[in-house]
């Protein structure tokens, strides 16, 4: 894990001085190399470098080659470059006899304790599967044990591309060689994070490692006696850093007194922690980290044409998770949009055209005088103009690997995300008029920033589009005096970093109407409990309704939501305990294929809408109409705010869980301050009713 990329300010800046005094480091021999065969010296670095990245192989050349052996030759003479397994290309399941790509919370919790958790049958039985990059990397780490095993070096050290060495290394590493080799370690942790709960943090001298508790596997020293244990050890389970905990017992393991080699903040990991959500359902995690979208320019304008079923619509979904503001399957763009593309107008409301219509032959001539405009076809046809090589990408539906042509057309890193395989959606029609919808007084709150979310005054009703036929056929329906069915609900038994309380299913009664219920008791996590039922099974567009009674209370929060996460995409209704004369409505949207993780924002684009009543007083039916052009939401039948495409988000487009839930929000700003002496507070539900 690069466990630098969540380290406070303090940490930050600590480290940028590192970066730059390394240099005035004067001690450069480090007597621990060698290039001639020793049984007592490192004869071998091999360095873990992902083909697409050059740039970190050059920057850890020049790291290793400021240092020398005992025989006063540079590190790099016996430093090796192994070609790190890429994630982009692994198939769906490693070899069951290298790698099982799951593992549990309880093995998480045995290496890494959180006071907040214990080890328990819940957590022995709760299975986390590994990411791809998480895969790619333990995969890469055996394949160098491998050449460790069956080379003629007795110790090798092995790094992964993203570490620089902390001023200090060669006077530290000198004086404690000596140490680890009267030790007979077998492998030594070079960069390494205790967590284990009982380690100082100022020890003199190198320490024996006998019980699970480090993070890390950037930099060791690995004996080839260690290297042929661990390969007869395998399968591995789980992140390599973590499994090789587990090994402690079989080798004689060290850290050096201190770390003496660090992950550079400049090489932000690419990798995705499996780990990390499942620590914020089980309530280990109590702060949410905001994301914020960096902001950069990305060149353009791109207009991308091609024909229907040569991946205009996954191209529109790719430049979106790139950062651009895409219109896209679009039959005609709004007058006044394509006036100013016309006019060459810089500040459209879009940077990118994928299959709209109105980009013909003409308009294509008039945008490309721009020096910046840049051509994208996805069929076989010619260029339509004399358009520079350098500006114009053919991109036909049978390249295989798209990013790679895309990224180096845009200039870009190659995404750590998949591409999109959306189908095509061809061009679709607009409408002069907006639906209207009732007239409810309503305000705008705070936004988040974003590529997909449309900057004030830009759109005022967004793109409207015709209406899709929907044939209303209730798929999932209960009823007040009902059970809730259980393979189609289930009751929720995890929380969210910025909910005070923890759900559990005892918070969630029937008998007449279902009761959820928020409480004031304790649980190893949270300070309350609270109740939440979830559909079984996502769906895709709908319409999503319970006849619902919130609870009132400051600090309270009702929600009937759509939510899903990689890519985060969220639809809700909530009522703030407050003030329950109001409603609150939002929309999130991150675009991309399936596990895409940008999840940028934590506000999305919420309004409040005044219901002219007490919402707190007795039940009335709300409603969330889900279409793939519009978003409505009803109060009693009665169409009170909606959405269309673009006002201000695009509409959400993969499949979504339906919740309800009552929970305690830690945000006092948001929710107010919870009253704590007025608890326990229940919100009641008469009937649900989920229509295709």
């Amino acid at each position: 894990m690069n466990l630098l990329e969540s380290a406070e300010l303090r940490a930050k800046l600590a480290h940028r001085i590192r970066v730059i005094v390394r240099h005035l480091d004067p001690f450069r021999k480090v007597h621990a190399f060698s290039t001639q065969t020793s049984q007592d010296s490192i004869g071998r670095i091999y360095a873990i470098n992902l083909d697409r990245k050059p740039e970190r192989w050059k920057f850890v050349r020049r790291e290793l080659g400021r240092f020398r052996s005992k025989e006063n030759q540079p590190l790099t003479a016996i430093t090796r470059r192994f070609s790190a397994i890429d994630a982009r290309y692994l198939p769906e399941s490693p070899r069951t006899d290298l790698l099982i790509p799951t593992f549990t919370l309880a093995e998480q919790l045995a290496i890494h304790p959180d006071p907040l958790l214990v080890i328990d049958d819940n957590a022995r039985e709760r299975t986390i599967s590994m990411t791809k990059p998480e895969v790619a990397i333990a995969l890469s780490h055996i394949k160098v044990w491998k050449l460790i095993a069956r080379g003629d070096a007795e110790f090798v050290m092995v790094l992964e591309d993203d570490v620089m060495m902390r001023p200090g290394f060669t006077r530290r590493l000198n004086k404690e060689w000596p140490a680890l080799q009267a030790e007979k370690a077998e492998l030594v942790y070079l960069s390494f994070r205790d967590v284990s709960g009982v380690a100082s943090n100022h020890r003199k001298s190198v320490h024996r490692q006998e019980r699970p508790g480090l993070w890390e596997a950037s930099a060791y020293v690995l004996s080839r006696g260690a290297a042929r244990k661990l390969l007869g050890a395998l399968p591995a389970n789980g992140p390599i850093d973590l499994w090789m905990n587990f090994q402690f017992e079989k080798l004689r393991t060290f850290t050096t007194s201190i770390q003496l080699i660090e992950q550079r903040l400049a090489e932000p990991s690419t990798n995705s922690y499996s780990i990390l959500p499942i620590l914020s359902q089980v309530g280990s995690v109590t702060r949410e980290k905001v994301p914020v979208v960096k902001d950069r320019r990305m060149p353009g304008p791109v207009l991308a044409i091609g024909a229907e079923g040569s991946g205009l619509t996954a191209l529109a979904v790719a430049l979106s998770t790139l950062g651009y503001c895409v219109a896209s399957d679009l039959a005609v763009l709004p007058e006044k949009e394509l006036a100013d593309l016309r006019a060459g107008k810089r500040g459209t409301s879009f940077d990118a055209f994928v299959n709209v219509g109105s980009v013909d032959e003409a308009l294509i001539a008039r945008v490309m005088k721009s020096k910046s405009a840049l051509l994208i076809i996805t069929d076989g046809r010619d260029t339509p103009l004399a358009i520079p090589d350098h500006r114009i990408l053919h991109m036909p539906s049978e390249i295989a690997d798209k990013w790679d042509h895309l990224s180096k057309f845009l200039k870009i890193d190659y995404p750590s995300h998949p591409y999109p395989s959306d189908l095509d959606l061809g061009q679709r029609f607009s409408v002069q008029a907006p639906a209207t919808s009732a007239d409810y007084p309503h305000v705008d709150l705070k936004r988040d920033r974003s590529p997909w979310i449309m900057a004030p005054g830009r759109l005022q009703d967004g793109l409207v589009l015709g209406s899709t036929p929907s044939s209303r056929v209730e798929q999932v329906s209960w009823h007040r005096g009902d059970e809730l069915a259980e393979h189609l609900w289930f009751k929720r038994q995890d929380t969210f970093p910025s909910n005070l309380a923890i759900f559990h299913p005892l918070n969630v009664s029937s008998g007449g109407a279902v009761n959820l219920t928020l409480r004031s008791e304790k649980s190893l996590v949270r300070d309350f409990t609270s109740g939440a039922i979830a559909a079984r099974e996502p769906f895709l567009y709908g319409s999503f309704g319970a006849s619902l009674r919130p609870a009132r209370g400051s600090g309270i929060v009702t929600g009937l939501f759509l939510h899903r996460n990689g890519p985060r995409q969220e639809i809700d209704i909530e009522f703030l305990g407050k003030d329950t004369t109001k409603m609150l409505v939002n929309v999130f949207y991150n675009p991309g294929a399936e596990g895409t993780k940008l999840e940028h924002g934590y506000r999305g684009t919420p309004t409040e809408i005044s219901l002219g009543f007490d919402a707190a007083e007795e039940f009335h039916h709300y409603e969330i109409e889900w279409r793939p052009e519009v978003i409505r939401w009803k109060v009693d039948g009665t169409v009170v705010y909606q959405r269309n495409l673009w006002n201000p988000t695009p509409i959400p487009n993969r499949p979504l869980e339906f919740n309800i839930n009552i929970w305690a929000s830690r945000s006092v700003e948001f929710a107010g301050r919870l009253d704590v002496e007025a608890l326990p507070r229940t919100s009641s539900l008469n009937e649900i009713a989920i229509r295709d």
